[in-house]
């Protein structure tokens, strides 16, 4: 072999070893891009993942925060519902207080309601001896029916006449003098108690009207506000 046949294979050999490098470098270029874009894949999908559950976590808050909100305002609607209902029922009641009032102004009618609550009263207390305390400007009508009224109990229960000690010294509240107000007041009627005082019976209008509307209360309301219930 001359020197030009060694020169032709040294150069074949030069191509070939060349082009395995231009392949190998090509192959591991190729790789590396590919490597690459995987991985930045897989950064963004993560990336897409902390702001979708960032997202996530902010709409829950807002969702909550949403609620609280509307529940608060709910309970401050219902709050303003229930005391215009409760106003309502209070002026009713006021109503009825002041038409107590008047009561007293028809002689001939109270005189035989302060009789009959007397006599009532005795019933309750059933005591031989009672003490009894009314109006200052009741104190003439009280003494005028106790007669009627001992003689009604002791018909009622076929017992004695009960001892009745009328107290001219402390008088129930008087009548106000102007519209109804925080100043304690009675509108007429009587107290009894055993003379020991262990048992009081409060028979005053004003006492009357307390049980009848809180007996009457539940259906007080139930006429009112029927519609708004429904």
């Amino acid at each position: 072999m001359n020197d030009a046949d060694v020169s032709k294979q040294i150069q074949q050999m030069v191509r070939f070893i060349r082009q395995e490098a231009e392949e190998k470098a090509n192959e591991i270029s190729v790789a590396a891009e590919e490597e690459f874009n995987i991985e930045k894949l897989q950064i963004l999908e993560a990336e897409k993942k902390k702001i979708r559950q960032e997202y996530e976590r902010k709409q829950k808050q807002v969702d909550i925060r949403k609620k609280i909100e509307y529940s608060m305002q709910l309970n401050a609607s219902r709050i303003k519902v229930l005391q215009a209902q409760d106003d309502l029922v209070c002026s009713i009641k006021e109503a009825a207080a002041k038409d107590l009032l008047v009561i007293s102004n028809n002689q001939q009618a109270y005189k035989k309601l302060l009789k009959n609550l007397i006599v009532q009263s005795l019933l309750r207390l059933k005591e031989p001896a009672v003490l009894l305390r009314c109006r200052k400007d009741d104190l003439k009508l009280v003494e005028s029916v106790l007669q009627v009224a001992k003689e009604e109990y002791a018909k009622k229960t076929n017992i004695s006449y009960p001892d009745i000690v009328v107290d001219n010294k402390i008088f129930l509240p008087p009548a106000p003098k102007h519209d109804i107000g925080h100043e304690t007041y009675c509108s007429g009627g009587v107290v009894l108690a055993s003379v020991d005082g262990k048992i009081v019976i409060e028979n005053t209008l004003d006492a009357r009207l307390d049980v009848a509307f809180r007996k009457k209360l539940p259906e007080i309301r139930r006429r009112l506000f029927a519609k708004i219930a429904a």
